[in-house]
């Protein structure tokens, strides 16, 4: 049974300029009781040590408050409990609060320091809090959540306890602010991007007991110099200023405070993931020969890093290895046998040459590279092969790779089948593109950010056009759908700005999310031919109103033929339906000309030319723009 009920508390001191009274209203379940809400003058308030729980918004918006004691009878705190207590300045959570809801310290400016017991996840219990800077991890925690400072980017300096034994992923993450913190000898594990972005972080000692540092756990500390290791762990080491394993032989992380080149000591095998992403103040490494793996995002966004040498030990080169550095040339030694995806992503590549050895190269593995006009495969290789620069599978039947570099037209060979995923995304210099009759799919983000594609011929083989194949074509104002797709993926044509006219060749084709194939393109009209199905289902299913193309001439209206010198016809067909009329003179090897585009606009249109008494014979068609 709940019972709701009030205390008032009033106390006067002979001494004090003022009374101070409090008053708090409870509701009682079993053995909890919550306190729900505050009614007092503010000032410094204790909170009885029966309640169990503080209630949400239960102290919201007294700004005259300027402490709280929490008892440790209380496991939670609610949603907004303190939310806008500007005067509050310090709080202390006890180690037996479990729970701290959403902003239940949000919006209190004056909060400078608050005692944190670190099994707490409280990634924005503190939000809108401009003065805080020191937070103490109570005694007795084991553990720090995950995400629990999350973006706490005021502040500066934080004391763990002795008994914490693990620091959660992201438990520190974009501490921007954080200049120091000790990490004591409890700690066995330190999670996932624990310090990640502690942008004023300058040094970090690492435990005896430490057994396990995630992945990025202090990437993108870009004041961090020194990464010491206690002489007695077992599973971590550090020369000079190094973070390595026990036996030297991975890298685990490179300080990102430290500028200049290094030089990789000898033994070392293994180049971990992330070992050296977002130093950016780093422009040369020397890999010694003996290094097997180049981890994924080793140099990763390393923005100054121009000279790099893969020695002939290297076997694979990782998801994203080497992007956005500042690469300009690059060996690839005979040793490799994998790059992996966007492993030279945004690069200042020129050219590449793939070994014989290399037998998988990861999806866009040198996309983003501007300057790359050239991709050569050695003729020995088994997997791969190269045309005038363009990367291809050994049959030349899939094409996964243009180079950005290459500027204008391309006609695809004929006998490809396929258009790989993203293999011509980013070429922002590519005009038009023509495909053979053999293709048969267009692969995910196969054109995405072409800006520079006014023209895509996609040829009658095509059945499926993947996601985003050509999102972001920002000039590309008209394409022409054959009727042999019946798929088309997600976003295939979104945020093609300047996309006017879709002219579909045969029946409304499927997808997995219809309402999402044009978004973003304001302008695009969707044209269907007469005989053709599922238009209404299209309709409905994309948020767009198909327009039935159906241009026709009329020959038997009595206005087809010569008048006053003048050859003309009546055309008709749906009102505001776009027409291009062309001529040619011989129908067995024709050559059409266009000789004007007008607009049904009211559903019909008289056509007339000049007689051409130069041509015996002259015949008309009408087509779409």
């Amino acid at each position: 049974m709940k019972i709701t009920w009030a205390v008032l508390w009033a106390l006067l001191l002979p001494v004090a300029p003022a009374v101070v009274q409090a008053q708090f209203a409870y509701t009682t379940n079993g053995d909890a009781i919550v306190l729900n809400a505050y009614s007092g003058a503010g000032g410094d308030v204790t909170i009885s040590n029966f309640v169990t729980d503080i209630g949400a918004s239960a102290f919201a918006g007294w700004t005259s408050l300027t402490s709280a004691t929490i008892p440790p009878s209380v496991a939670s705190v609610g949603d907004s409990a303190f939310e806008g207590c500007t005067g509050l300045t310090n709080v202390t959570i006890p180690a037996s609060v479990t729970s701290v809801g959403d902003s239940a310290f949000g919006g209190c400016a004056a909060l400078s320091s608050a005692t944190i017991p670190g099994n707490v996840n409280s990634q924005s219990v503190f939000w809108g809090c401009p003065m805080l800077q020191n937070a103490t991890i109570a005694d007795g925690v084991g553990s720090i959540a995950a995400f629990a400072f999350q973006f706490w980017s005021t502040l500066t300096n934080v004391t763990i306890s002795g008994s914490v034994t693990n620091i959660g992923n992201h438990a520190f993450y974009r501490c921007t602010g954080l200049m120091s913190v000790g990490i004591p000898g409890s700690v066995i594990s330190i999670g996932n991007s624990a310090f990640d972005g502690c942008a004023s972080l300058e040094s970090v000692t690492i435990g005896a007991s430490v057994t396990n540092i995630g992945t990025n756990a202090f990437s993108s500390c870009n004041k961090l110099t020194t990464i010491n290791v206690d002489p007695a762990n077992a599973f971590f080491s550090s020369v000079a200023g190094v973070l390595f394993d026990v036996t030297a032989m991975t890298l685990t992380q490179y300080p990102g405070g430290l500028s200049g080149g290094y030089a990789i000591p000898a033994g070392v095998t293994n180049i971990g993931t992330y070992a050296f992403a977002y130093c950016g103040s780093l422009t040369s490494v020397a890999i010694p020969y003996g290094v097997i793996s180049i981890g994924d995002l080793a140099f990763f966004e390393c923005g100054s890093l121009a000279d790099v040498t893969i020695p002939g030990s290297v076997v694979s080169i990782g998801e994203g290895a080497f992007g956005w550095t500042a690469l300009t040339s690059v060996t690839i030694p005979p040793s490799t046998g994998s790059i992996g995806q966007s492993a030279f992503l945004g690069t200042g590549l020129t050219s590449v040459t793939i070994p014989a050895g290399v037998t998988n190269i990861g999806e866009g593995a040198f996309s983003g590279c501007a300057e790359l006009t050239e991709l050569t495969v050695d003729p020995a290789n088994p997997v791969y092969d190269s045309v005038g620069g363009v990367l291809f599978d050994i049959s030349q039947a899939t094409l996964i790779q243009y180079p950005e570099g290459l500027s204008g037209s391309y006609v695809i060979p004929a006998g490809v089948t396929s258009i790989g995923d993203g293999a011509f995304s980013g070429c922002t210099l590519l005009t038009s593109v023509t495909m053979p009759g053999s293709v048969t799919s267009i692969g995910q983000s196969a054109f995405n950010g072409c800006t520079g594609l006014t023209s895509a011929a996609i040829s009658g083989g095509v059945t499926s056009i993947g996601e985003l194949a050509f999102s972001s074509c920002i000039n590309l104002k008209r394409i022409m759908i054959p009727g042999s797709v019946n798929f088309i993926g997600d976003g295939a044509f979104q945020e093609s700005t300047s996309l006017t006219n879709v002219y579909f060749e045969g029946n409304a084709p499927t997808g997995n999310n219809m309402n999402s194939i044009f978004y973003g393109d304001p302008y695009a009209t969707v044209y269907y031919l007469p005989g053709t199905t599922g238009w209404a289902e299209f309709d409905a299913n994309t948020g767009l109103t198909a327009v039935l193309w159906n241009p026709l001439i009329q020959t038997s209206d009595g206005n087809f033929g010569a008048q006053n010198s003048q050859f003309g016809f009546n055309i008709t067909g749906t009102a505001g339906i776009p027409i291009v009329v062309e001529a040619c003179t011989n129908l067995a090897s024709p050559l059409w000309t266009p000789i004007q585009t007008n607009t049904l606009a009211s559903g019909s249109w008289y056509f007339s030319e000049p007689l051409q008494t130069a041509s015996p014979t002259r015949y008309y068609r009408v087509r779409s723009p």
